[in-house]
């Protein structure tokens, strides 16, 4: 059953400023990340949102601790996939990212399974 809903929007911009700063790329991307995104802040920014959206739907909410817990890969295919640290056993995620005309945006779908 559907458990929750996050959407995420970002200027692609904001995260352009962010690039430089090696502190924060630390912090927020883990090394798996911080390659795939290389100096691409589109990279950068469908990320970043991929992991507020990712707090939105399970209603955690935002801190660093938790934007390093949440990962984000990618099949061979190219479909971005989220994984979570602290998912419990039958919890998903779905993920989709999208950049166009400066902006960024990823949806998360949090599906868990139904208690008998």
């Amino acid at each position: 059953m559907i458990a929750g809903v996050g959407v995420d929007l970002l200027a692609v911009s904001r995260m352009e400023r962010r690039l430089a700063n090696t502190r924060f790329m630390e912090r927020v991307f883990s090394p798996e990340e911080r390659a795939y995104i290389g100096a691409k802040a589109e990279r950068a920014a469908g990320l970043f949102c991929a992991k507020e959206a990712y707090a939105k739907a399970t209603g955690l909410g935002l801190s660093f601790r938790l934007l390093r817990e949440v990962t984000v890969s990618h099949l061979p295919s190219g479909a971005p996939v989220l994984r979570a640290e602290s998912a419990a056993e039958g919890e998903r995620f779905h993920l989709s990212i999208s950049h166009d005309g400066g902006m960024a945006v990823a949806v998360v779908i949090f599906e868990r399974r139904e208690s008998v």
